[in-house]
C-alpha cells in the first residue's frame, strides 16, 4: 500500500529484514542518518520493528533532520508499537490497517453485490488474499491463522506456555458473543486468572481480538465488570476453530452474525473517526442489549438480529433508566445504515 502512495516520488527505501540496514540503524548519530538519507525528502522503513531501538533511530530523525518524512511499517503491530510508542509520543500518526471492511468492498463493486456475499464474509473474513483468492479460502485461512496468531506472539517473552494460548483463542473463539469469565476460562484451559487476563491483553495488542466492557451507571442488577470478546475478522475465528460450514448448517449462526457487526462497525468509526465509547449491556436478570454507544450527549442502543423471524425488544429496565436513548435493530434487511 505504501508503495502504491509513494509510487513515482523520490524515496529512500530500507528493509528491516536485511541484516546492512539494521546496522546502519541501530544507535547510529543524527550525522550519520544526515548521509544515509541524502537529498530525499521521503524514506521508508518496512519490517521497522526488527530493528533494535528504532523508536530512538526515529526520534533522531523526527527531531533533527526536521525536513524528512518517514514512514515505518511492521507485519508485527506489537512490537512495532512496543519499540515506538514511548521515544515518539506526541510525534507520530498512526494508521492501523485492517482487514478489508464492508464499506471498502460496497465501494468496490456495489452494495448489492457485497450484500449477496455475506454469507461467505461471514465465514471467510476480510482478509486480501481471502478475498481476492476465494477458491483457496480453506488453506489460506489456515495458514494466515497459524503464522499470524502464532508466530509473532509465540516471540515474546511474555508467553511461558504456548499450548495455553491456543487453547485461550480456541476458548474464546467459542465464546464469541457471550460473556466470558477469566476464572471458567482459567479452569478450562489449565491456567489461573492473572495468565489469561495477561494472554487476551497480548492477543489484544497484536490484533487478533477485542474486547467490549460492560456499560453500568449504578442502576440496580446491572452489571457491572463483566466483558466480552470479539475477533478481528471471523474467517479467523471460523480457522480457530475449524469450522467453514454454511450458515444453514451452523449453531453459531448468531453468534457470527454478532461478530460481523462488531468488528465491522469497530472499523467504521475508526475509519471516521466517531468518537464513541462501546459497551454491551446486560443484568443479573440475562436481560442485555448487544451494543451500546456513548457520544458527547446521548446514548444509542442496537440489537443484532440474524433470522427474521425473532422480535426484538429492548428491556424497559434500559429504556426506563435511560429515557431520551436511541434504539434500533439492526439485520441484513437494513446493515448497511449501521457500517456503511
Amino acid at each position: 500500500m505504501v508503495e502504491e502512495i509513494l509510487k513515482n516520488r523520490d524515496m529512500l527505501y530500507l528493509n528491516g529484514d536485511d541484516a546492512d540496514t539494521r546496522e546502519l540503524l541501530t544507535n547510529t548519530s543524527a550525522a550519520k542518518l544526515k548521509s544515509y538519507i541524502g537529498s530525499n525528502k521521503l524514506m521508508f522503513i518496512d519490517e521497522a520493528q526488527r530493528i533494535s531501538n528504532i523508536g530512538l533511530t526515529l526520534k533522531q530523525i523526527t527531531d533533527q533532520i526536521k525536513d524528512v518524512q518517514v514512514i515505518a511499517t511492521g507485519s508485527s503491530a506489537f512490537e512495532l508499537s512496543s519499540q515506538v510508542n514511548e521515544p515518539l509520543t506526541g510525534r507520530k500518526y498512526e494508521y492501523m490497517l485492517y482487514p478489508l471492511s464492508f464499506e471498502e468492498m460496497v465501494n468496490h463493486h456495489g452494495l448489492i453485490t457485497e450484500k449477496r456475499l455475506l454469507h461467505q464474509r461471514m465465514i471467510y473474513g476480510y482478509y486480501p488474499e481471502i478475498v481476492t483468492k476465494p477458491e483457496e479460502a480453506h488453506e489460506l485461512l489456515r495458514l494466515l491463522a497459524d503464522s499470524y496468531l502464532y508466530k509473532d506472539l509465540l516471540m515474546l517473552d511474555q508467553i511461558k506456555k504456548p499450548m495455553q494460548l491456543a487453547k485461550l483463542l480456541k476458548a474464546l473463539a467459542l465464546q464469541v458473543g457471550s460473556e466470558i469469565s477469566y476464572q471458567e476460562i482459567g479452569q478450562t484451559i489449565g491456567s489461573d486468572n492473572k495468565t489469561v487476563d495477561k494472554y487476551i491483553d497480548l492477543l489484544e495488542k497484536a490484533f487478533v481480538l477485542f474486547r467490549l466492557p460492560a456499560f453500568s451507571r449504578n442502576v440496580r442488577n446491572e452489571i457491572k465488570k463483566g466483558k466480552k470478546v470479539y475477533f478481528y475478522d471471523c474467517g479467523i475465528r471460523n480457522a480457530i476453530v475449524n469450522n467453514f460450514k454454511p450458515l444453514t448448517s451452523r449453531t453459531d449462526t448468531g453468534a457470527l452474525w454478532e461478530n460481523f457487526l462488531m468488528s465491522e462497525r469497530m472499523k467504521y468509526c475508526r475509519y471516521h473517526n466517531l468518537n464513541v465509547s462501546q459497551y454491551f449491556w446486560r443484568t443479573t436478570q440475562q436481560q442485555e442489549i448487544d451494543l451500546i454507544e456513548e457520544d458527547s450527549d446521548k446514548l444509542h442502543a442496537f440489537e443484532f438480529k440474524w433470522s427474521k423471524t425473532e422480535k426484538p425488544r429492548f428491556p424497559e429496565t434500559f429504556t426506563g433508566n435511560y429515557p431520551g436513548s436511541e434504539t434500533k435493530v439492526i439485520s441484513p434487511e437494513n446493515m448497511e445504515e449501521f457500517i456503511a
